[in-house]
């Protein structure tokens, strides 16, 4: 976005909310959640890096979710945290593009390593005779380079939709970060194929993950069943289970927010859902996929061991 195509050279974030009470304890809400997130994945990170046995492709993937959450969080909540104890929180044309590209980029790659990690998953339980073929470094290599340029060229065509808009007086983002319908709401100029462009890559962005997991989960749970022991099957089912809430927050807060009109859901119940998946989603992942994992334990233990001795 240029000075030329637009007489907006800043944007105000509105933030979450306009209620002075609120403001202090919001704060501290969202500043223990980005904490929690930031070490979180940091540690997951540390841990899968440093510890050889947790070199497979599950954890492979675990990795890269963990690097996306980070990057994700770090994109959002330290610019949503100033709103709540500054009186204007401005950003500028450009740190607003960028704030939107990264934005994109990141939650495109966390729905594609989702799925990524279900198909890793379906070839471990239904397939473990060819898992070490199938899930080879080369394949999971590719398939990492897979959702990294879907995250990258899904984030390029939202930009550039973006950035050709033409924003004319009012500057004011009902939002807590730069997201598409805040901006676009903005626009002087018509913004139908600019909808519609939103809509194709999301549904894109969104159908094809959602169709591989349902796929790949369809088929795990069909191989659970016929597994004879109840303990084996409880734990197959506790794992699919942590997955499937983690993928249901992330695909359906985020299908609520893009794949309707606006007219339908208000900027700010908008505003409300779009936590889930920038803020709620990136916290619980390592909690959920990996501090409650058995191998992970052991890894911290045996980590925090070498720590201590040396």
């Amino acid at each position: 976005m240029t000075a030329e195509n637009s007489s907006v050279t800043e944007f105000i974030l509105a933030g979450l909310t306009d209620q002075p009470g609120l403001q202090i304890p919001l704060f501290f809400l969202f500043l223990g959640f980005y904490m929690v997130t930031v070490v979180g994945n940091l540690t997951l990170i540390t841990l899968i890096g440093l510890n050889s046995h947790l070199h497979t492709p599950m954890y492979f993937f675990l990795f890269n979710l963990s690097l996306i959450d980070f990057c994700y969080s770090t994109t959002i909540t330290p610019k949503m945290l100033k709103s709540f104890v500054s009186k204007q929180n401005i950003i500028l044309h450009a740190g607003c593009v960028t704030q939107l590209f990264f934005f994109c980029f990141l939650v495109i790659s966390e729905s594609f390593i989702l799925s990524a990690m279900a198909y890793d998953r379906y070839v471990a339980i239904c397939k473990p005779l060819v898992y070490t073929v199938t899930m080879s470094p080369q394949v999971c290599l590719r398939l990492v380079l897979g959702v990294y340029v879907m995250g990258f060229s899904g984030a390029l065509a939202h930009t550039g939709s973006i950035a050709s808009l033409t924003f004319c007086a009012d500057n004011l983002v009902n939002h807590f970060m730069c997201d598409i319908f805040p901006l676009l709401e903005l626009s002087c100029n018509s913004t139908y194929v600019h909808i519609l462009v939103v809509f194709i890559f999301v549904t894109t962005d969104i159908g094809m993950p959602i169709v591989t997991i349902f796929i790949s989960y369809g088929l795990i749970l069909s191989s659970i069943l016929h597994i004879h022991s109840t303990e084996g099957r409880s734990k197959a089912f506790s794992t699919c289970g942590s997955h499937i809430i983690v993928v249901s927050l992330f695909f359906g807060s985020g299908a609520f927010v893009y794949l309707k009109p606006p007219s339908i859901l208000p900027l700010d119940q908008g505003k409300v859902f779009s936590l889930f998946y920038t803020i709620v989603v990136p916290m619980l992942n390592p909690l959920i996929y990996s501090l409650r994992n058995k191998d992970v334990k052991v890894a911290l233990r045996k980590t925090l061991g070498r720590k201590i001795f040396s």
